[in-house]
């Protein structure tokens, strides 16, 4: 049996395989039949992906979902190969450019891509959260590529392949030129690849967009108006005002937290103090963020996972810590957190310490972020010192915390 690729034209986690296979030497039948809304409904194919979502690449084995999978497959069907490095820290070093991809480029892009196109509701303060958010994975990216022309080694491996394509959706779609000139490495580095022969057998020739989709209107169809007969001597209609004044489009809402009066604590001399202190952190930081802390115009909270019994595997663990910092993204301007994952083995223990404007937690993060639901919110009370100090040691990463060792601790700033 052929190994068969269903899924509709483009799509970009197809592409993944594709690519993987002109580079290894493997041949992949695509499924002619496909119809999307259709075929990945079908009984036959709940079967291959319960979920229906494509693609989904059926073997002599099994079938195979989720597009990177899919590719790692195809990238060894033929045995070991340079699309998987040479060693095992260049085989660490792949994997590490593939997650970063999808986590750091490709969720944000999607954020940010998905609205415009009616795909999902669109939000202004969500897709600045993922703008911003996709900067800061292209300016890392971009760091890297300025001394390296690909992501591990001196040629193509799986990491690229799976970095192209999402960035090809993006150039595509959303990323100007005006956009992408910040990121010059970045750029040099897609239209290099997307210009080698097996990129371009899959890819085509790939084009930027010229302009960001317009926001979709909200506005619902007015129903035709039954035709008048015409009417003699009928006075003067008032002319209709122009169209682009009728369309003009509404100054953007500020966020109620810029309308707080202002606070003597700025937000981001903290975190500028917090990164850059690398000795004596109590004698600095703590001490600094205490000097600093506003209680009229910030708040302080503690929170810990309701589920952590659920945590008995270590890397789920963190995933799902780093999901929740993510989808927090739109809060960065408000916020500074801590997020410490307790214990030395399962299940583990995940707490954490938040710093928001105004004195409670900001209506539009309880509304936007699911995962603030599974968590238990309490506010700190600074005037008892026990909590005062259970927040100088969360901040400071104090090892043991409350009698156990730190799995791991994240910063969100």
């Amino acid at each position: 049996m052929a190994l068969v690729l269903h899924t509709y034209k483009g799509n970009k986690g197809a592409n993944k395989a594709l690519i993987a296979a002109e580079y290894a030497g493997v041949k992949i039948e695509e499924a002619s039949d496909f119809q999307m809304g259709v075929t990945n409904k079908s009984p036959e194919f709940l079967k291959m992906n319960p979920i229906g979502k494509v693609p989904v690449l059926e073997t002599p084995e099994g079938a195979i979902f989720e597009s990177n999978a899919i590719a790692r497959y195809v990238s060894r069907k033929n045995g070991e190969n340079s699309l998987n490095g040479s060693s095992l820290i260049d085989y660490a070093h792949i994997e590490q450019w593939i997650d970063f991809a999808s986590l750091e480029i490709d969720t944000h892009m999607l954020k940010w891509f998905a609205p415009r196109l009616g795909f999902a509701p669109f939000s202004a303060p969500a897709e600045e959260a993922a703008i911003s958010a996709l900067k800061r994975g292209l300016e890392a990216l971009n760091t890297h590529l300025a001394s390296n022309t690909y992501l591990v080694g001196h040629s193509v491996t799986l990491a690229d392949i799976v970095t192209i394509c999402n960035l090809n959706l993006g150039f595509a779609t959303v990323m100007t030129k005006k956009f992408t000139s910040a990121f010059p490495h970045v750029e040099r580095y897609f239209w290099t690849m997307v210009n080698q022969p097996n990129f371009k057998k899959v890819l085509g020739d790939a084009k930027q967009t010229e302009a960001v989709p317009p926001v979709p209107s909200k506005k619902a169809p007015q129903p035709a108006k039954p035709k008048e007969e015409p009417k003699k001597a009928a006075p003067v209609a008032e002319a209709p005002k122009p169209a682009e004044e009728e369309e003009a489009p509404k100054p953007k809402a500020k966020n109620p937290l810029d309308l707080l009066p202002p606070s003597p604590m700025v937000l981001d001399d903290w975190k500028r103090l917090y990164s850059n202190t690398k000795s004596n952190f109590r004698e600095v930081a703590i001490k600094g963020f205490w000097d600093m802390y506003d209680p009229e115009g910030y708040s302080l909270w503690f929170c810990d996972y309701k589920y952590n019994d659920e945590n008995m595997v270590s890397f789920v663990t963190l995933n799902k810590v780093g999901g929740f910092l993510q989808r927090m993204d739109l809060a960065r301007k408000y916020s500074f957190g801590k997020m410490l994952i307790c214990g030395s083995e399962g299940p583990y223990k995940v707490k954490g310490l938040w710093l928001f404007r105004g004195p409670e937690i900001p209506k539009f993060i309880m509304d936007e972020v699911y995962d603030m639901e599974l968590y238990e919110w309490t506010k700190v009370d600074i005037s008892d010192e026990a909590q005062k100090e259970r927040v100088s040691q969360m901040i400071e990463d104090a090892e043991p915390f409350e009698g156990e060792a730190l799995l791991d601790a994240k910063c969100f700033k």
